[in-house]
């Protein structure tokens, strides 16, 4: 039986980015394939009741810090983006688009929407700094609206949330191991636990 992690983030998620340093390196040392799971936070949060951190003021200060902590010992780069939070409908619905259009794009794709977001801090709620983040990474902004806007984009980004909360899952990331659920960047190491056991 081979394996597996199933992945569920938003890239508007800190917390998501920094899981995601960590897993695919995981999966390398175990033997293990990284399932990627695109959903869209914000519904998440609606259908669940949940809330991010970022609403509670002490607790918001906390996370940053603790953000900055996890970043350090994974000996990651992470700049805490002011423009926080970022609606990210939009750069959902592109991932979503680019791993059905184009699959061997899509750690690409991932890895410069994490990048812009959380190493260059950029606005990404501003269309022409997101324009210029695409441009500069090799894609078509004008394609990627393109698809933003397909139907069957939004259709596939709301069934993949409605299925995540269906499944448990109330926050991100959220990464499962068979059926056991793992929830937060910090419970990385029980996904390799289960991995090796």
């Amino acid at each position: 039986m081979s394996k597996e992690v199933e992945f569920y983030f938003d890239v508007g998620s800190p917390t998501s980015y920094l899981a995601f340093t960590q897993l695919r390196k995981i999966c390398e040392e175990t033997g293990a394939t990284l399932i990627y799971r695109p959903m869209l936070l914000g519904g998440v949060f609606k259908a669940t009741g949940n809330a991010s951190p970022n609403e509670v003021p002490a607790k918001a200060r906390y996370s940053i810090t603790d953000l900055a902590r996890f970043a350090e010992r994974y000996d990651v780069p992470l700049v805490f983006n002011p423009h926080f939070p970022i609606n990210t409908l939009n750069l959902m619905r592109a991932i979503t688009a680019v791993q059905s259009i184009e699959p061997q794009r899509f750690l690409a794709f991932l890895e410069l929407t994490f990048k812009a977001m959380w190493i260059d801090a950029l606005d990404l709620n501003d269309p022409a700094v997101l324009a210029a983040a695409l441009k500069k990474g090799g894609f078509d902004p004008a394609q990627v609206l393109g698809w933003v806007n397909d139907p069957q984009v939004k259709d596939g980004l709301k069934s993949a949330t409605e299925a995540a909360v269906a499944r448990g899952i109330f926050g991100a990331p959220s990464m499962f191991v068979g059926d056991q659920l793992y929830f937060g960047q910090d419970r990385v190491d029980f996904v390799r636990d289960a991995l090796n056991a």
